[in-house]
């Protein structure tokens, strides 16, 4: 019998601490390793973040989110770090200066530079700028969206140049989203992601 006891006083601990770190990374937190180059100069690859699973998705957030199904050639494991540009509602337009208006309202992008804003963003989409019906019109089957459908977001990496993002595919539900993303404290660069989440 006190075998079983000396068994359980030490099992039990781990069984529990291993429960509420399933526990917290299913529903709270996660840690994440960001793959490629699409978030630069913000997020590197290679760099270590953490994603928010309970906080609130918000215009400019950096969110990770699963793109299978949402991107051609992904697999059920493919997850796609980016920036949320437009939320349920939103209407979008960029022009060919490169600035960014939602609802008629001038969204500044002091997260990348100028440059990136007025060429990163056209090159591969269109040099005269875009909005949502324009792009829609291409992966929506010949049918234009005017306004980001509810339940779900607009998003693009804010390295403009390379991003595969909702300019090429479309939105991404809300159902696909896994958490906003947060850079650690103490990483002072880094203060341009969590400023928008």
């Amino acid at each position: 019998m006190k075998i079983i006891k000396s068994i359980f006083s030490w099992i039990l601990p781990i069984v529990i601490g291993l429960g509420l770190a399933l526990f917290l990374k299913t529903y709270i937190i996660s840690p994440v390793r960001v793959d490629g180059d699409s978030m630069m100069p913000n997020l590197q690859n290679n760099e270590h973040v953490v994603i928010l699973k309970t906080k609130p998705i918000k215009r400019l957030s950096v969110v990770v989110f699963n793109a299978y199904k949402l991107a051609p050639d992904t697999n059920p494991k493919t997850e796609f770090v980016k920036r949320v540009i437009g939320i349920p509602g939103d209407r979008i337009t960029y022009t060919k200066t490169g600035h960014l208006y939602v609802n008629g309202q001038y969204i500044k992008q002091p997260f990348i530079s100028r440059q990136q804003q007025a060429t990163g963003t056209l090159s591969n989409v269109n040099d005269n700028g875009f909005n949502l019906s324009m792009l829609s019109s291409k992966w929506n089957r010949g049918r234009q969206t005017a306004v980001v459908p509810k339940g779900q977001y607009f998003v693009m990496g804010d390295n403009r140049n390379i991003s595969y993002d909702s300019r090429y595919w479309g939105f991404v539900p809300k159902s696909h989203m896994e958490g906003v993303v947060y850079t650690f404290p103490w990483d002072s660069n880094r203060s341009e992601i969590n400023n928008y989440g």
